[in-house]
């Protein structure tokens, strides 16, 4: 089966990219993971529609994006709270639609939760480049043409043949709770020891507040200044979730988009099960940190995986 222009972008939103899971194994020659902001997110919306875990997705930010379809197909989008309409009507999220040739599909804007991902039966068929499709705008890698999307580009997928299949859906208990401020889960990393014990009780018993200096390379937040004892250092590999402390004092969250090496002390890094309820927070959020050991983390990891992989999708007819 070969894959034609399976939707056509009318408006495309604040800000929308297609990606998959991320692009790994590429660090060595300079080329960061890119990927989903909120990976839970991304990873029900492929399920809903039946996908493998790495399908081509959209990932919405904010809301705003239009789309028409050219095919029928099945649908889901999953994530923020941005209201969903197909034709004009008001439709929910977190569920299977059948998409007809002629449909609109629009995604309004979020109130509070901003990264929205839509999938379709099969994925978007897009060409990889260095063994992935995700999007990285900045290094022009991936999607279309290496940046966002915008209108009028024609978006390839498999057409059903039919879509007479039941609705799917996630349970409202197991969908993630994005409301309100949030605790990150940190596991220190081996600079720790550049941060006076004074310094790490700044970190860990304050309050921060998301700024509006976000992106997908990393959130900074404001509050407290974190001093370490580092006045110069080489650059080194940064890992996901990393919190780096600038001269500023003021913590970078380093995310998908982040650079290869750096050369600031990074404190610990954030457990990557806690990233999406940082990623789909508005500027303003209050936020924590709370040091947890690597144990820890590996236990809640595992916790984690166990308890996605049982959840069943509920059959709505």
């Amino acid at each position: 089966m070969s894959s034609s222009t399976g939707f056509i972008v009318e408006q495309p939103g604040i800000l929308s990219l297609l990606q998959d899971a991320g692009r790994f194994g590429q660090h060595s020659i300079g080329l960061t993971n890119g990927g989903p902001l909120d990976r839970l997110s991304f990873d029900w919306a492929n399920r809903l529609c039946g996908n493998d875990y790495n399908a081509c997705t959209i990932e919405a930010s904010i809301g705003g994006l239009s789309l028409r379809a050219e095919i029928d197909t099945q649908m889901a989008v999953t994530g923020g709270d941005a209201p969903l309409t197909i034709n004009g009507k008001s439709m929910p999220s977190w569920q299977t639609h059948a998409i007809k040739k002629g449909d609109k599909i629009a995604l309004g804007f979020s109130q509070s939760a901003s990264r929205h991902y839509v999938a379709v039966s099969g994925g978007f068929q897009i060409e990889p480049m260095f063994g992935s499709c995700a999007t990285v705008a900045r290094e022009k890698l991936g999607g279309l043409n290496g940046a966002a999307l915008q209108a009028g580009d024609g978006l390839p997928c498999f057409a059903l043949a039919t879509t007479n299949t039941p609705s799917l859906q996630v349970a409202p208990k197991d969908r993630p709770d994005y409301s309100g401020d949030i605790t990150l889960r940190v596991i220190l990393g081996y600079q720790q020891a550049a941060f006076s014990p004074i310094q790490k009780a700044r970190l860990f018993s304050n309050n921060f507040e998301l700024s509006d200096r976000c992106d997908r390379m990393g959130f900074r937040l404001t509050g407290p200044v974190i001093e370490s004892g580092i006045s110069g250092m080489l650059s080194e590999g940064i890992c996901y979730g990393a919190i780096q402390i600038p001269a500023d004092g003021q913590p970078i969250v380093l995310l998908n988009d982040r650079q290869t090496i750096g050369g600031y002390p990074k404190i610990g890094a954030v457990l990557s099960l806690d990233i999406p309820k940082l990623t789909q927070r508005m500027p303003g959020t209050v936020i924590r940190f709370e040091a947890i050991s690597i144990d820890e983390a590996q236990r809640q990891l595992h916790l984690a995986d166990y308890r996605n992989n049982n959840t069943e999708l509920i059959s709505i007819g």
